[in-house]
C-alpha cells in the first residue's frame, strides 16, 4: 500500500509496534515453542495471598477462593494468566472447616503433596489450619485426602501456616493469637515430627511493636503480623518476611526476622526484627497494601522472584481487588534480601530467565 501522507506512515508504525509487542507480552506463554521477553503487573485481576512452588518443570500456584481450594500447573510463571485452574478440594457443606478458606500453600514434604490452609465454620473466631495430602506426582491429579486438623497444644485461634526445613529439622509457623480474643496477630514457630503434625509446643518469634505495623489498629482492630513465610539466601542463612498492619489499609507492607549465624529457630532471642518495613506501598506504581507473598526460582534456576498482592487504587482494602504480581529481587551485601519497590502496573518487564 502506498502512503502518500507522514501521518499515514507514522500511524501504521506504531500499530504495526503495538501488535509485534502485544505478541511478545501477552501471547500463550504456557505452551511450548512461546518466547515471551517480557510481561506486566498484575499477572492475575485477583488473587489474594498468591503461592507458588516450582518441581520437575512446572510451576504450582494457588491463591484463597474462599469456597474451595483450587491449583493452576504452568511451565513458565509468565503463562499463569493463560493457565486454568483446577478445583482440587471442596469443603463440606458444614461444620468446623467449611467456611473462610484461607491463604493456601501447596508443598512437597518428604514424598507427597500437602496443602495447608485456614478455615472455620463461618466465625472468624474458629479460625484453625488445616492439611490435606496427595501422593500423586502431579498435584492437580490423583486423590487428595483430608488429613485433618493441625495445631500445637494450646489450639489457639491461627491462620497462614506455611512449612520450612532447615538443618534437617521441619518446622511450621503461622499467624495467631496468644489467647481468645482477637487483640494481636503474633508470628509463631513449632517442630513437627511429619508434615501433618505439630510435635512440640510454640514459640512466639513476633508481635506488632513498631508503629508501621500497627496501621489500622484501633479498639476494634487488632494489631497484625501475619502471612509468615521462609527464605533463605544463597549462603543458606535463614530470613522469615511477613505482612504487617491491616490488610484493610493501604499501609499493609512486609517486615523481616533475621536469624543469627548459627541460631536455633525456636530461640526467639535469635531472630532480629528490621526496625523498618522491607516492601511497602509504591503510590506511583499503582501498588497499595503489597504483602502476603511467596518466593520462587526463575526457570533456569538462576534469579531469584517474589510474588504478591496488591491493590491498584487506594482504600480498596481486603477483598478480592487485591491482585497478583511478581518482580525479581537481588541480595544485599550483608546477605539480607533487597525487595526494592513495587514495580510499576502495566510497564513491561524482564520476563524470569530461561523463559
Amino acid at each position: 500500500m502506498l502512503l502518500s501522507h507522514p501521518f499515514s506512515y507514522i500511524l501504521v508504525l506504531f500499530i504495526t509496534v503495538a501488535c509485534s509487542r502485544s505478541q511478545v507480552t501477552n501471547g500463550d506463554n504456557n505452551g511450548p515453542g512461546s518466547n515471551a521477553t517480557t510481561f506486566t503487573n498484575p499477572l492475575l485481576a485477583s488473587g489474594p495471598d498468591p503461592w507458588v512452588v516450582f518441581k520437575d518443570g512446572r510451576y504450582y500456584y494457588t491463591n484463597t477462593l474462599g469456597n474451595r481450594i483450587g491449583l493452576v500447573s504452568t511451565a513458565k510463571m509468565t503463562g499463569l494468566k493463560d493457565a486454568p485452574m483446577t478445583t482440587i478440594w471442596t469443603p463440606p457443606a458444614s461444620g468446623a472447616y467449611s467456611r473462610e478458606l484461607w491463604a493456601p500453600e501447596i508443598h512437597y514434604v518428604q514424598g507427597k503433596w500437602y496443602v495447608y490452609f485456614a478455615a472455620d465454620d463461618g466465625n472468624n473466631d474458629h479460625h484453625r489450619m488445616y492439611v490435606i495430602e496427595n501422593a500423586s506426582a502431579d498435584p492437580t491429579q490423583g486423590e487428595w485426602t483430608f488429613k485433618g486438623k493441625i495445631a500445637d497444644p494450646t489450639d489457639k485461634w491461627a491462620i497462614d501456616g506455611s512449612v520450612f526445613e532447615y538443618k534437617g529439622q521441619l518446622y511450621m509457623i503461622w499467624s495467631g493469637w496468644e489467647g481468645d480474643t482477637n487483640i494481636s496477630q503474633n508470628i509463631y514457630i513449632a517442630k513437627m515430627s511429619n508434615a501433618w503434625t505439630i510435635s512440640g509446643n510454640r514459640v512466639m518469634l513476633s508481635t506488632p511493636t513498631y508503629d508501621w505495623e500497627k496501621m489500622g489498629h484501633n479498639a476494634q482492630l487488632p494489631t497484625v503480623n501475619e502471612g509468615p513465610e521462609a527464605l533463605q539466601n544463597p549462603a543458606g542463612r535463614l530470613f522469615l518476611t511477613y505482612s504487617a498492619s491491616g490488610c484493610w489499609t493501604d499501609d499493609y507492607a512486609l517486615g523481616l526476622l533475621s536469624l543469627k549465624e548459627g541460631g536455633n529457630p525456636m530461640n526467639a532471642a535469635d531472630w532480629q526484627k528490621s526496625a523498618t518495613p522491607v516492601f511497602t506501598k509504591n503510590e506511583s506504581a499503582g501498588a497499595f497494601g503489597p504483602g502476603h507473598n511467596g518466593f520462587f526460582k526463575s526457570l533456569d534456576q538462576k534469579e531469584d522472584w517474589i510474588i504478591y498482592h496488591a491493590n491498584s487504587l487506594p482504600g480498596q482494602g481486603c477483598g478480592n481487588k487485591r491482585n497478583v504480581r511478581m518482580q525479581r529481587f537481588a541480595w544485599k551485601a550483608d546477605g539480607t534480601p533487597d525487595f526494592g519497590r513495587p514495580v510499576n502496573i502495566g510497564v513491561p518487564q524482564q520476563a524470569p530467565s530461561g523463559e
